[in-house]
């Protein structure tokens, strides 16, 4: 949104524009990271968006994110990322905001653990 303003200062002009940007609260959530603890799963089950679990693929759970949108995840214990594709729906233990697949838990390395902190931040 564009406010365009005209002040008058001893016969000279001086135009000053605003940028106002408004977020839903949708939009806010989407570009702000995220943080909490991730789990991950590795099923052979159809996932609620209809396709086939694959825990050799990219792919997450999460609770309201529209399927299809891609997410940067990084394990804070260790710094490692990846991105990866929700597809499902989940987790539903309390604390915890996302899970992933077995190949993208493997590939910031929380295989072993079974769950770590990360934070997300959502890239489309």
């Amino acid at each position: 949104m564009y406010k365009m303003f005209s002040l008058a200062s001893a016969g000279a002009v001086i135009a000053l524009t605003i940028t106002t940007t408004v977020f839903t609260n949708n939009q806010a959530e989407a570009s702000a990271a995220q943080c909490g603890k991730a789990s991950w799963y590795a099923l052979h089950s159809r996932t609620a968006s209809g396709e086939m679990m694959n825990p050799a693929k990219l792919t997450a759970a999460h609770k309201t994110l529209p399927f299809g949108t891609k997410l940067k995840v990084t394990n804070r214990n260790n710094g490692k990322s990846v991105i990866v594709r929700i597809n499902d729906r989940g987790p539903f233990i309390k604390g915890r905001i996302v899970d992933l697949s077995k190949a993208a838990a493997s590939q910031i390395g929380m295989i072993k653990s079974g769950h770590a902190p990360i934070c997300f931040q959502r890239i489309s």
